[in-house]
């Protein structure tokens, strides 16, 4: 997010996104996906998305399949930015991207640009205080094929997301009255790594831990369907909260509490001062 006039403090978001597992599964749908999520990270921060850029990455058209790859990712992003009424102000196509005979999994980025009238208003992605209750906005469905837990199993097969871009565009008509109203604290979208993830990236980002409670932990932790949104409030907004994801016809789930120096979920206690060191030493064990 970028402040574009000091007097009005009128903004301009931008977000690019990409998941090529769901591409590599199904082309057609990992472009209004991507599309979806970036343009719901512009939401997620209180931005209106206004426009549309690409970068799509491809290995060698000259071999069909490829070539249909990116056929149906075109048609994917042309259809959902239709439906969604965004235009595509530009964008680039990369082709050959490969290994000898083995190209890259199909890999559209989309970047989308959005408004914001005044950039101190802006939704933070995390809190920085104890006692606002955490909301999961959206439904959790089986949606692990193509997710970071079937990569890291080893599996590549299954059934992607199917988008649901009438449900993006109220979810990010919300997200953007949850901003206007002043009724979140915090907002973080979910994406690659599921509830996991966003939890995981919230509670260290102000060393402010949270108390969760899930039904099905396994699968709520670590699907990752499209279109959720995990949202901090005071309780005092719960009413406002309620009303506005009901008249948007958006689940809405409270899971937990903000507080504390860990993250509780369920039985399971884990200090943040050890998450940190787990979700930090990645490159070091790879590159010492």
């Amino acid at each position: 997010m970028v402040r574009i006039d000091e007097k009005t403090h009128l903004g301009v978001a931008v977000a690019t996104d990409a998941n090529a597992n769901w591409s590599y599964l199904n082309p057609y749908e990992g472009a209004k996906l991507a599309l979806a999520e970036a343009a719901r990270n512009i939401a997620t921060a209180g931005a209106k998305p206004l426009a549309v850029t690409n970068c799509l990455n491809f290995g060698s058209p000259e071999d069909p399949g490829v070539m249909w790859q990116f056929a149906e990712t075109v048609r994917g992003l042309a259809d959902g930015c239709l439906e969604m009424g965004l235009p595509v102000t530009g964008g680039n196509v990369s082709f050959y991207n490969q290994t000898g005979a083995v190209a890259i999994l199909p890999t559209p980025v989309i970047g989308v640009l959005g408004v914001i009238d005044d950039v101190r208003t802006r939704t933070p992605m995390s809190f920085d205080r104890a006692g606002l209750d955490l909301y999961l906005l959206g439904e959790t469905e089986n949606d692990l094929a193509g997710s970071e837990w079937a990569y890291m199993h080893n599996q590549r097969g299954g059934i992607a997301p199917i988008a649901d871009l009438q449900r993006e565009m109220r979810l990010i008509d919300l997200l953007v009255a949850g901003r206007t109203k002043k009724i979140f604290t915090a907002a973080h979208d979910l994406s690659q790594g599921g509830l996991s993830a966003t939890l995981t990236e919230m509670v260290l980002r102000h060393n402010t831990g949270a108390t969760v409670q899930l039904d099905n932990v396994g699968l709520s932790l670590l699907s990752e369907t499209p279109g959720r949104v995990v949202v901090a409030i005071d309780p005092s907004q719960t009413a406002a909260l309620t009303s506005e994801a009901a008249s948007q016809k958006i689940t809405l789930t409270k899971i937990g509490t903000t507080g504390g120096d860990s993250l509780v979920i369920n039985d399971a206690k884990i200090s943040l001062t050890e998450l940190r060191k787990a979700h930090t030493e990645t490159f070091p064990k790879l590159f010492g």
